[in-house]
C-alpha cells in the first residue's frame, strides 16, 4: 500500500468513530484495520473520543467572560472531514499533554523513593513490598448476540474488549429500523446506563460503529441499541 492511500485512510479514523462513514469507507477501513499496527493503535487511543465529546461543555470562558458556543457535534448529523480532523487534532493534543504530565509524575514518584533508599528509610521499602501488583483487564473479547425487541427486526453482534479505563464496544448490526440517531447503551448490573455512541440512518439499515464506556468489562450486563425516541430495537446480553 502507498503512503499516500495509508494516509487517507488514517484520516478515516475520526469518520469512523463518530459514524460519519459510508459503507464502502467503512468496509475499506476495515480490512485496513485487519493489516495496519499503527491504525490500530491510533484507533485503539481514540476509543473515548464519542463518549468524552458528549461530556464538552457547551459555554466556554475566554477573557474573563463567556463565550456561547453550539454543541460540540450535533447529534444525528454526519460530520464534515474539516471537523473531524479538527476534533482529533485536539484529542491528540489532549492525550500527548495527559502522557506527559504522567511521566513527570513518574519521574517524581521515582525521585521519592531513590532518596528513601539512600537514607536508609526501610519502612517504605517494606510496604511496598506488601502491596499487590494491580492487575490489568484480561485482553479477552466477549461477543454477544443481540435479540431484537418486539416489531424490531435489529440482528447483529456487540464485540466488548476490557481496557484500563473501561471497554470498547465494536457493534456490526443490521435491519436497523425506525427514525435515527441511533444509541448504543452500555448497562452495568446495578442499574446504571452509559451512553457509548450515537449514528444516523445508514441507506441500507446496516452499520458497524466502535463507541466505549467508562463501565469495566466485569460490571456489564447487556448492550442495548435504542431510537431518537428511546425505544429498545434490540439488546446483547452478557452471561
Amino acid at each position: 500500500m502507498s503512503g499516500g492511500e495509508h494516509d487517507e485512510l488514517r484520516r478515516l479514523l475520526g469518520g469512523y468513530l463518530l459514524g460519519g462513514l459510508d459503507e464502502t469507507d467503512t468496509d475499506r477501513l476495515d480490512a485496513h484495520l485487519r493489516d495496519c499496527d499503527d491504525c490500530r493503535a491510533e484507533l485503539d487511543i481514540l476509543a473515548p473520543v464519542p463518549e468524552l465529546l458528549k461530556r464538552l461543555p457547551e459555554t466556554v470562558r475566554a477573557n474573563g467572560g463567556e463565550a456561547e458556543a453550539g454543541p460540540v457535534l450535533a447529534i444525528g448529523t454526519r460530520p464534515s472531514p474539516e471537523r473531524i480532523e479538527t476534533l482529533l487534532r485536539r484529542m491528540r493534543a489532549e492525550k500527548s499533554r495527559e502522557r506527559r504530565i504522567a511521566q513527570i509524575r513518574w519521574l517524581a514518584a521515582a525521585a521519592v523513593v531513590l532518596v528513601a533508599v539512600a537514607i536508609g528509610f526501610g519502612v517504605l521499602t517494606a510496604d511496598r513490598s506488601n502491596q499487590q501488583p494491580q492487575a490489568l483487564p484480561s485482553p479477552e473479547l466477549v461477543t454477544a448476540r443481540f435479540e431484537s425487541a418486539a416489531g424490531s427486526g435489529l440482528s447483529g453482534e456487540a464485540v466488548l474488549t476490557p481496557k484500563t479505563w473501561g471497554v470498547s464496544v465494536a457493534l456490526d448490526v443490521s435491519r436497523l429500523e425506525g427514525e435515527g440517531p441511533f444509541v448504543c447503551q452500555v448497562h452495568n448490573y446495578g442499574g446504571q446506563i452509559e451512553q457509548a455512541a450515537v449514528w444516523g440512518p445508514t441507506p441500507t439499515g446496516n452499520a458497524k460503529v466502535i463507541g466505549a464506556s467508562s463501565m469495566q468489562l466485569r460490571n456489564v450486563s447487556e448492550i442495548a441499541i435504542a431510537d431518537r425516541k428511546g425505544h429498545v430495537l434490540g439488546t446483547a446480553r452478557l452471561n
